[in-house]
């Protein structure tokens, strides 16, 4: 080998040797431009779900919406009559009943299960032997079946079912739980309740976790019993929790259907004087000659109703902040 040849060899660079995977892998090659994605890119993977949202959600609304300003009927299309069902319902009875209703209703419910679910967690919050087994059936009539739940209790609240036979067995006799206007709609309250429980327990169960046991400890050092440590130390704690479950109970409170429905039957109660604003809803809105304008209507109402609802009570949660 002559001495140039070694010369000009030392001076040219190695040659790079690419990895033998990288073509085959599809990694860029340096030098080569980035490939940049195209604006539409998100919207192609958000198009199903935001199909669905459309379908079951959005269009309902606006055509509620729509169709609570027409005269509209199950087979005949509507037209446009301005206030004229809004109007109607100021002078209509069985609204006002089905506001009142609903409205007891949400007195009734709400506060029991903000309170009762709390209590409740703090119960099964304590390691002692089988408590696993109460929490499980704590949280069981949450799983039910709101009808097999409803016809159970109807069948134990009937003339001839379980609670009058023993109180009949005791000497109080019989109790008018589904014949009597006020006593039905207690039942329907105590079913709904019953049923909640759970669901709450679990929220609270949370939010329970998250308490520094260090805050007890305090508050039992300088003396405070059970209910001051509850008082003062629990429910500021879980205040944002109770507003939560405050929000979600009244709403679904309000829109109450299932319980007043199987309890009551289609007429709502005795002369229909435990209809809710729901059941107004299905019995006007519903069948051949169902009028479908006047139902949205009183639909709309409901759902300024419950936004009203969350306002406020969202409102009174940034006062206490403040």
């Amino acid at each position: 080998m002559t001495t140039s040849t070694v010369s000009s060899a030392a001076a040219s660079p190695p040659e790079r040797v690419e990895p033998k995977g990288a073509a085959r892998s599809g990694g860029r090659r340096p030098g080569s431009p980035i490939r940049r994605q195209l604006p539409t890119s998100p919207w192609l993977f958000a198009a199903p779900g935001l199909l669905i949202v459309g379908a079951f959600s959005l269009y309902p609304f606006i055509s509620t919406l729509v169709n609570a300003f027409t005269d509209r009927r199950t087979l005949i299309p509507g037209q446009f009559v301005g206030l004229a069902n809004f109007e109607e319902l100021l002078h209509d009875d069985m609204f006002w009943i089905g506001l009142r209703n609903s409205t007891l209703y949400v007195l009734g419910v709400v506060p029991a299960l903000v309170i009762l679910p709390l209590l409740l967690a703090m119960l099964v919050q304590r390691h002692i032997p089988g408590i696993t087994f109460f929490r499980s059936a704590f949280y069981t009539p949450v799983v039910a079946s709101i009808v097999v739940v409803g016809l159970i209790w109807v069948w134990m609240l009937d003339d001839r079912g379980l609670i009058n036979a023993v109180l009949e067995a005791v000497g109080v006799g019989k109790v008018g739980f589904l014949s009597d206007q006020w006593l039905l709609l207690g039942s329907a309250m105590a079913v709904t309740v019953w049923k909640g429980l759970g669901y709450y327990m679990i929220i609270y169960l949370a939010a329970l976790a998250n308490v520094p046991r260090e805050l007890h400890e305090a508050a039992a050092v300088d003396g405070a019993g059970p209910v001051r440590r509850f008082v003062t130390v629990t429910v500021p704690a879980v205040r944002s929790t109770m507003v939560l479950v405050g929000a979600l109970s009244s709403v679904a409170a309000f829109k109450v259907f299932s319980e007043v429905y199987l309890m009551a039957g289609p007429s709502g109660g005795p002369a229909g004087e435990d209809t809710t604003l729901v059941m107004l809803v299905q019995r006007v809105g519903t069948g051949l000659s169902g009028r479908v304008g006047y139902a949205s209507a009183i639909s709309v109402v409901v759902f300024v109703v419950t936004v009203a609802l969350m306002l406020l009570v969202l409102r009174a949660d940034r006062r206490e902040d403040a």
